[in-house]
């Protein structure tokens, strides 16, 4: 598939740069033209995904760095959020509803799946040490009859 648009950023771990990444994604899926919903899950989960970042990949210090990439191919949003941090432990265990690490925190452990409900695909890759990267995909349900 040919890549329509394409953008990168790259912030510390602060927990206030987490609404700056949602919003950045949120203008960038917008020449899309998706729905509220759309827009309203695309901003939820980069705001997970982030927040995972801070909190567990980096457990709150700042000095860590998260990157963002999102692509578009004709009616597909690609969305990946990427830590150099600690890594997940058990990814078989993370990935269930309730599941947290930070249960101090009043973490509900429901980022991951609210990320696998609101995005048509997600893939969760980490190492130990090496960080963690999500890869998320959406199709635009007003982009669909465009490219049918």
């Amino acid at each position: 598939m040919k890549v329509n648009n394409y953008m990168a950023l790259q912030f510390m771990s602060k927990s206030e740069n987490e609404a700056f990444a949602r919003i950045t994604v949120a203008a960038f899926v917008s020449q899309l033209d998706p729905q509220v919903n759309e827009l309203t899950d695309i901003k939820t989960v980069v705001s997970e995904a982030v927040t995972n970042s801070i909190i567990h990949g980096y457990e709150n210090k700042p000095e860590g760095m998260i990157s963002i990439t999102a692509k578009i191919e004709e009616d597909t949003v690609y969305i990946t959020v990427e830590d150099e941090g600690l890594g997940i432990e058990n990814l078989d265990e993370a990935i269930q509803p309730l599941f947290t690490s930070k249960p101090e925190l009043e973490r509900s452990g429901m980022g991951f799946t609210i990320m696998e409900n609101f995005m048509d695909e997600v893939e969760i890759n980490s190492t130990l040490g090496k960080g963690t990267k999500v890869t998320m995909m959406k199709r635009i349900e007003s982009k669909k009859a465009l490219y049918n």
